[in-house]
Formats: structure tokens, C-alpha cells, sequence
């Protein structure tokens, strides 16, 4: 594939291979990148591929390449090799529902890439480079969301995707919709010739799993340091006493993650000056933070390691050891520990986001936030606040439990009973990242309360740390006074505060 130029300033830093693949590197896949794969990655897939090569020759049955697919094992493929990746690809295009985010279509290709030059798939090399030439460019598969299973690799969303690089279906380029084919042109690119094992080294993996578990996995580790911060400022405006902070507590207490983060918000809080109106014990949306944070903050120490194993594992099926002599036919595509990982990163950040929607109701409440008007309207009744901010809170809420149901639990035996238990782990993966952007607007919601708060007659915070938290905020929102329409504000608010607990160039939140 040849690329058309990309303006430079759309670019980020070249990402390597070999080497580990990471949350981080995924979400730069969000724009144009630069993939360097080193020669001796190419040799060994070349070396891979003549192994196949040779067993197909030699007439080793090897699936996929001389079989059908699923339970149709039992029955010769198709004569032409070239022919067998039609029979791979079309009958797997039946996906159905909206298009997943460009961006998330983007690091699956590259979840995809990072596996295939592990050169266990028996993949051409020309498909590898065609990957990297692609991710050079703004170019993304249009790929529906319902269809895959993630049990047997990510085949039907994965299928559109080998099926847009061939010119095949729609894909976008420049956020815009269009025929695959136009679009490849529009990004210069040339239409990717596969043949069987191609098709299926391209699809028999749970790369799309994967990498929505990954942007979900970083997404929420910022969410998390902005549910700190956010915490501290309100515990600074309210005036609070931070005992419940106590170092002796918490490690009383026995779990490390729990005494980390009352670490990090006695940090935050250095200086502040208690009003000393405050209750003996404040509400557990206080008092309990520590403990609730530091549980998540566990739960992603455990879901990051499960989802970095994952994404530098080799998830297809067969896999191809030349150095050995073999060809094994496994499971490596059962996504499984993905999705019991998504459904717990789910799980926690819904609970998160319950901390956030209740810490915005302690601040909009005048029983309990000091004397502040009701909603902080700043004329209660003339004028309401952020009374819209919170229902929508509410709303966010709602949605995000009733979607936080385990996918990985919900197995429904299919393909003949080829598949007969199923981890769902595509779904569980969508639901995280669903989760991570629902958790970003409230945790936006409580921002413009917070700052808000200020202009009602709520303390500046006494913590300098926190105070120049707050001033960023005031410089970013104006205040509401009189009321406007809040939605802008909302994402502006999480834009920020992502900004402020890991600042960078290149992350593409949506």
C-alpha cells in the first residue's frame, strides 16, 4: 500500500515493534502514527509463512487454508487460495448496529498487527506492512458493534475490517463516511490482496476485545486520578476535617491501595484549614473515599495486568511454530480473561461514578453543604443552578448500572455447538469503555458544581494545590449567572480535568 501525505502536525510519536503494547500506545492510534516494524519481526513472519507454505504442500490438513470454518471443519475448503478468503470474509459480514468509534476500530488494527508480527499467525509480510501503512493515515474501517462473540477471535467485526482494507464495505477518512474503496483512495492507499490464511490470521483473534479493554483500562485509570482531585477540592470547599485521611487508619485498615490514595489526597489537601463547623463524621461520600477508590484502584492494578497479558499474547487459531516444526490447533481465540477483567473495570467504575453523582448531591444540598443556596443558584428560583447538571447526572447513572449486567457470565451455545460456552468478551470490553465515558461526564458534572460553588459564596479551597485546581476550573466555566445551556460545559470540565492528571498531545477521548 502506498499512503497519500499526512500533515505532519497530525501525527504523534512513531510507535516500535518488537516491543510491549500498552493502553497508551493504543489511544495514540487515534491519529496517524508511524509504525516502525523491524526487519527481524518481518523475517520471521516471512520464515512463518513458508512454513505454511510447505505444510500446504506437503498435505498437512491445516484449518482455514485447506478446511471450511467452524463446524464445516469436516469439509475441503475452497480449490484457490485467493477464493478461500472470500469464503472466510463474506459469511462473517453480518454484523448490525452503529459503528464503532473510528478510534477503537484504529487500535484493534494495531492490537492486530502487534499479534500478527509475533509470526505465529502465518500471515503474508505484505499484510503486516499494509497495517502499518494504514495506521500512517486517518483511515478507519467502518465496523458494526453487534456481532462478535469473542469466542472464536473477534471474526465478525474483524472481517469488516480486512473487508474495508480490500475495498470492501465503508470505511472513514477525515471523520467522514464513504465506500471503502473511495475512501482507500482518498487516503492512498491500495486495496489489500489476501488469500485464505490471510483472511483468517486477520480475523481469528479478540484484537477488537482487546483494545476497547485497553482505551477502557486508560480512560478509567485518568478517572480515577480525577476522582481524587475532585474529591479533595470538595472536602476543601466544604471546610472538612481530614482525619479520616489518617495514615494510622488506613493502614489499620490492611489494604495498601486504599492507604495509597488517602496518601494522595493528604498530598492534595497539604494546608487546608478546617472551617470546624463540619460534623464529627461526615458522610461516607467523604469519610469513605479512601476505601472506595483504593478498591478500584486494585481492581484496575489487577484488570491492566489481564488486558497487557492480552494484548501481547497471540489470540488466533492455528498457531504456527516453524522453530519446532508444528502447527497447533487451540483456543488461544477464547477471550475469556478479558472479559471477567471488563466486567469487574465495569463494575468498579460504575461505582465510581455513584461517588461522583452522590458528592454532587452532598455539594448542591444546603442541609449539608455548609448553608450554600439550594442547587447553587445564585437566585434560587430566578435562576437554577446546575438543577439540570444533576438530573442528568442521575440519568448517567441509572444508564451505566443498568448496563454494568456481566457479559462474561452470559454464554449461549452456537456455530453447531462448535461454540457451545462463550465469553462474551467483546461485549464486557464495550461496556467498560461505555462505562469510561459515562464516569468522564459526571465526574464533569461535579466540576462545574465545584466551581460553580466558588462564585455562590463557597470558600476559595485553603490547600494551594487544590486552589489552583479550582482557578483553572474558574478560568475555563464561566460561572451561571443567569442560567445557559450546560452540556458544553460538562465536557469542557472533563477535557480539563483529564489535562490535569495526565497531560498530553496525543489522547483522543471521546
Amino acid at each position: 500500500m502506498s499512503t497519500r501525505v499526512v500533515d505532519p502536525a497530525m501525527k504523534v510519536a512513531a510507535i516500535r515493534i518488537p516491543g510491549r503494547l500498552t493502553p497508551e500506545l493504543l489511544e495514540r492510534a487515534a491519529r496517524p502514527v508511524e509504525v516502525d516494524i523491524a526487519s527481524t519481526a518481518l523475517d520471521s513472519v516471512e520464515a512463518c509463512r513458508e512454513f505454511v507454505s510447505h505444510l500446504i504442500q506437503d498435505g498437512t490438513a491445516v484449518y482455514g487454508s485447506t478446511t471450511g470454518f467452524g463446524p464445516l471443519v469436516e469439509f475441503a475448503g475452497r480449490d484457490e487460495a485467493v477464493d478461500q478468503c472470500d469464503n472466510i470474509l463474506y459469511h462473517l459480514t453480518a454484523g448490525q448496529g452503529e459503528d464503532l468509534p473510528p478510534r477503537v476500530v484504529r487500535a484493534a488494527v494495531l492490537a492486530r498487527l502487534w499479534s500478527l508480527t509475533r509470526a505465529h499467525s502465518g500471515v503474508s509480510v505484505h499484510v503486516v506492512t499494509a497495517l502499518a501503512a494504514m495506521l500512517r493515515t486517518d483511515f478507519a474501517p467502518a465496523v458494526p458493534r453487534i456481532g462478535s462473540l469473542g469466542a472464536s477471535g473477534d471474526l465478525v467485526p474483524l472481517a469488516y475490517v480486512a473487508g474495508a482494507l480490500r475495498g470492501q464495505g465503508f470505511a472513514y477518512v477525515s471523520g467522514r463516511r464513504m465506500p471503502a474503496a473511495e475512501a482507500l483512495a482518498v487516503a492512498g492507499l491500495t486495496p489489500l490482496a489476501l488469500d485464505g490464511r490471510d483472511g483468517l490470521a486477520l480475523v481469528n483473534g479478540t484484537s477488537v476485545t482487546a483494545a476497547a479493554a485497553g482505551l477502557a483500562v486508560e480512560s478509567i485509570r485518568r478517572s480515577h486520578g480525577v476522582a481524587i482531585t475532585l474529591t479533595g477540592v470538595l472536602v476543601d470547599i466544604l471546610g472538612s476535617d481530614i482525619g479520616f485521611l489518617s495514615a494510622h487508619l488506613l493502614e489499620a485498615f490492611g489494604h495498601p491501595h486504599a492507604a495509597a490514595v488517602a496518601a494522595r489526597l493528604r498530598g492534595l489537601l497539604a494546608g487546608t484549614k478546617p472551617t470546624g463547623t463540619r460534623s464529627l463524621q461526615e458522610p461516607y461520600s467523604l469519610r469513605c473515599t479512601p476505601h472506595l477508590l483504593g478498591a478500584v484502584e486494585s481492581s484496575l492494578h489487577h484488570v491492566g495486568g489481564v488486558v497487557d497479558d492480552d494484548l501481547n499474547g497471540v489470540s488466533d487459531n492455528p498457531l504456527f511454530f516453524p522453530e519446532h516444526g508444528t502447527v497447533v490447533h487451540g483456543g488461544n481465540f477464547f477471550g475469556q480473561p478479558v472479559a471477567f477483567a471488563a466486567d469487574l473495570l465495569t463494575t468498579s467504575t460504575v461505582q465510581m461514578g455513584n461517588l461522583a453523582e452522590r458528592q454532587l448531591d452532598l455539594l448542591i444540598d444546603p442541609h449539608r453543604n455548609g448553608g450554600l443556596p439550594p442547587m447553587l443558584a445564585t437566585e434560587p428560583g430566578k435562576q437554577h443552578g446546575v438543577q439540570g447538571v444533576q438530573l442528568a447526572a442521575t440519568a448517567t447513572v441509572a444508564s451505566m448500572r443498568r448496563a454494568a449486567m456481566p457479559a462474561s457470565i452470559q454464554s449461549i451455545p452456537t456455530n453447531g455447538h462448535n461454540q457451545d460456552v462463550i465469553p462474551f468478551g467483546t461485549q464486557a470490553a464495550l461496556n467498560a469503555l461505555d462505562a469510561a465515558t459515562s464516569v468522564r461526564w459526571l465526574h464533569g458534572s461535579l466540576a462545574v458544581a465545584l466551581r460553580q460553588a466558588v462564585h455562590v459564596g463557597g470558600r476559595r479551597p485553603t490547600a494551594p494545590a487544590c486552589a489552583d485546581i479550582i482557578d483553572r476550573l474558574v478560568a475555563a466555566i464561566p460561572p451561571i449567572d443567569p442560567d445557559r445551556p450546560l452540556d458544553s460545559d460538562v465536557r469542557a470540565a472533563a477535557a480539563l480535568l483529564d489535562d490535569l492528571v495526565a497531560p498530553t498531545e496525543t489522547r483522543a477521548d471521546k
